[in-house]
């Protein structure tokens, strides 16, 4: 198979889009309640997380290649750029991985975890992907549930609890500030493709002012997991993180131009790579790892 050609299908399992859903599932595993699962239960279910998010990432290129056409950003992927064709086939094989993902998380961790990862994968093929984006504002609103589920799968793994609740609600709250952010840097580009993101519908000011309020409510209830199991790491990693994406958040609020969003858009995965990591670290430390 020619490089270019694995290049293109890896470019359609959207892989560091994989990895953070993963991570927010390594995420609600380390602020279980109950035991940890074995590690080789945790990795397979983490991986089975990365292959679900994948196939629901392949589902979005092949539903919007229409729309990627329309924007510079995204004109060069596979199906926009015509180097792998539009068959049908692509999109049930795409089903069948997400489907295998789900089964191979039920195997593994019970019907609970499986539950939550065809949740999430399919909350972002179908909901958002297919019903949604072009029809509303929120879409990344409602959108945003997808890594929610991701945490509450891992979080089911090990006894779900206050503490991943928790984390999932601030995933929710952090998806909508972090692709308003990037939508906000590349408007036009929205514009041109007619996707309804919230600043080509309500403007850059408005716009920022909302991202500001979901990062201070996101923040806020990312401290929450201390009055539970999480322990210092977490609690530095929440501030450390949290601390960046408030300060360009104020930032982007007083002047909400293009490059103050794309630094927002960073402070946000500084911020989740923080968080997520410290929760892992804080609870590998607690084990004696």
């Amino acid at each position: 198979m020619p490089a270019v050609v694995l290049r293109d299908l890896l470019t359609l399992l959207k892989p560091r889009i994989g990895a953070a859903i993963a991570l927010a599932a390594a995420g609600g595993l380390a602020l279980a309640t109950g035991p940890l699962p074995p590690a080789g239960t945790m990795a397979g279910l983490l991986f089975a997380v990365f292959l679900a998010s994948g196939a629901a990432g392949a589902l979005n290129h092949y539903a919007e290649r229409d729309l990627d056409r329309r924007m510079a950003r995204t004109r060069h992927r596979p199906f926009a750029a015509g180097r792998l064709s539009a068959h049908p086939l692509w999109p049930a094989a795409f089903t069948l991985l997400a489907l295998a993902a789900v089964a191979w998380a039920g195997m593994l961790a019970g019907a609970g975890p499986a539950l939550f990862v065809f949740a999430g994968a399919f909350t972002y093929s179908v909901v958002y992907t297919l019903w949604l984006k072009r029809r509303t504002p929120l879409n990344i609103v409602v959108g945003g549930l997808a890594g929610s589920f991701a945490v509450l799968a891992g979080g089911a793994a090990g006894g779900l609890g206050f503490e991943a609740a928790v984390l999932a609600v601030v995933l929710f709250l952090w998806t909508p500030p972090h692709f308003w952010s990037l939508a906000m840097a590349v408007e036009r580009d929205y514009a041109a493709a007619g996707v309804p993101m919230l600043p080509v519908v309500v403007g850059r000011r408005r716009c920022a002012a909302l991202i500001l309020a979901h990062v201070v409510a996101l923040v806020a209830l990312s401290l929450l997991p201390t009055l539970g199991r999480a322990g210092p790491v977490y609690l530095a990693a929440a501030l450390a993180g949290g601390t960046v994406f408030l300060i360009e958040s104020v930032r982007l609020g007083r002047d909400p131009d293009r490059r103050k969003a794309l630094r927002t858009f960073l402070a946000s995965l500084v911020q989740l790579v923080l968080l997520l990591g410290g929760a892992v670290a804080d609870r590998l430390l607690a084990e004696g790892v």
